[in-house]
């Protein structure tokens, strides 16, 4: 059977339109269009582009804040955000007339973008305001900071224990596992994530049995390091997040207090991606690399390439990818298509056949035509009297029995390429559904010239729970082996 699978499911997103409509409503990015239209040239920056002191409090009010502390913190973080992206524009820093070093501030090209950009432009526009959140998700805590100021005033790096590659890497590889867990329970609508469940799948061995002290020791911190991230990284649009109960907080050590048997686990921290968040984090794996595939993919693409490509995928995906590719061409066409591609002999071949026939249900009756012209090829003949008969039509040919147990043979390999070794409940009722209603099915199946017929009768052998029926099959394979000299 063929082992070429894809690494994750495939993500189904909204349209690049309804994601960019997401991006301009997410705060942050919302915060920081607001700024760079508020911003002229009266506004002050420091060396570093930031906005001075003095301004934060203006700048708070622009956005609708109070021009207090959390509005100056508010209105920095979106400041950032806009020059980050291009938002805003600070000339080369001088010398100002107060004797400090600033530069001058200007709209920015991007900042067009948001009325009268593609929604690709918005989309970008969105991804780099992203990268700017995360950079501060993963940067050193305040009180981190604090603590880490010596006497002399001078910060020391050192003593603060902080990589920012590895908190980098860490955060990633929270955001990949959040996205892996998100696409196999559905897609965008999948379940919030309990935040401990969460952090133990970056700390806890899938080996381990019962976690040590040590281990949920640092599950915790880490349950406590992503409660800080996602508070940060849930304003940009990437999650949605419901923040670890404070009263949760263990006075001297600020860590959660154990969780007993019957407590709400709400209460720990849930998070979920975003339709946004899947795209976004999509995004950053396809840069690094990764196969991420998504529904839609395969439209534009060949229909070998489309029935190779949804293999291994989950039904509603396969369903929904072929949609999209059936949508763009004609019936008769599409159909003759899709059965040239379902032929051959190699391994994926009876897997191709199945999902061959599943995407003719879809074309509906107008395949009849191209379903028709195959009905005397060895392979795909079986196939079609199947379609034609589900679909009631008139004069369709018997099977020679040769057919009919080829495509017991081919429907059985697809089944158990399909199923991966995974629940194989279904495939055992069909096993003994066909020997049930075929007495002597072994006695003809050995000799199937089919590529899989020694693995799929040593697959039945498996299968049946009847151990009499369960040796028969065993010895047809043994003489299938034996006549193909395997």
């Amino acid at each position: 059977m063929s082992s070429d699978r894809p690494t994750l499911p495939p993500v189904r997103l909204p349209s690049d339109a309804e994601l960019a409509r997401d991006a301009l409503v997410a705060p942050l990015l919302a915060r920081a269009v607001r700024l760079a239209r508020w911003a002229g040239p009266d506004t002050r920056v420091d060396a570093d582009g930031e906005l001075v002191e003095e301004q934060l409090p203006s700048a708070a009010e622009a956005l609708g804040l109070a021009p207090d502390d959390d509005g100056a913190a508010y209105a920095g973080e979106a400041w950032r955000v806009a020059v980050d992206t291009g938002l805003v524009v600070v000339e080369e820093p001088q010398e100002d007339e107060h004797g400090g070093e600033g530069g001058a501030v200007e709209p920015g090209g991007q900042l067009a973008l948001v009325t009268g950009g593609a929604p690709q432009d918005v989309l970008a526009l969105w991804l780099d305001a992203l990268e700017t959140a995360l950079a501060d998700a993963t940067a050193p805590l305040f009180d981190d900071l604090a603590d880490a100021i010596g006497e002399d005033g001078d910060l020391d790096l050192e003593s603060l224990d902080w990589d920012p590659q590895r908190e980098a890497e860490f955060l990633d590889g929270v955001l990949a596992n959040l996205y892996l867990l998100t696409v196999a329970e559905g897609g965008a609508g999948a379940a919030p994530v309990p935040l401990p469940a969460l952090a133990a799948s970056m700390i806890v061995p899938d080996d381990m049995g019962e976690p040590t002290d040590d281990v949920l020791e640092q599950v915790s911190e880490a349950m406590m390091r992503l409660d800080d991230q996602f508070r940060v990284l849930e304003p940009v649009g990437l999650v949605a997040y419901q923040p670890v109960d404070e009263a949760l907080m263990a006075e001297e050590d600020e860590d959660p207090a154990p969780m007993g048997d019957d407590e709400d686990v709400s209460r720990y921290g849930m998070v979920k991606l975003t339709p946004l968040g899947l795209y976004g984090v999509r995004a950053r794996m396809l840069e690094a690399g990764m196969d991420v595939p998504a529904v839609g993919d395969l439209a534009d693409k060949g229909a070998d390439t489309l029935l190779d490509g949804v293999a291994h995928y989950p039904e509603a995906s396969a369903r929904a990818e072929t949609q999209e590719w059936l949508a763009r061409r004609e019936a008769v066409p599409a159909a003759r298509e899709l059965l040239a591609a379902a032929k051959g002999t190699d391994a994926g071949s009876p897997l191709r056949r199945l999902r061959c026939q599943q995407a003719l249900s879809l074309v509906g009756a107008e395949a009849e035509e191209a379903v028709r012209e195959v009905l005397g090829d060895p392979e795909l003949g079986g196939l079609a009297r199947v379609w034609l008969a589900e679909r009631g039509a008139a004069d369709v040919p018997a099977p020679p029995e040769s057919m009919i147990f080829w495509l017991a043979i081919d429907t059985i390999a697809a089944q158990l390429d399909a199923a991966g070794g995974g629940d194989l409940e279904e495939l055992q009722e069909l096993v003994e559904g066909l020997t049930s209603q075929h007495s002597g099915f072994f006695d003809a199946a050995w000799r199937v010239e089919h590529p899989a017929t020694p693995e799929v009768l040593e697959a039945m052998g498996r299968l049946h729970r009847d151990k009499h029926v369960a040796k028969e099959a065993r010895k047809a394979a043994f003489k299938s082996r034996s006549r193909t000299g395997a």
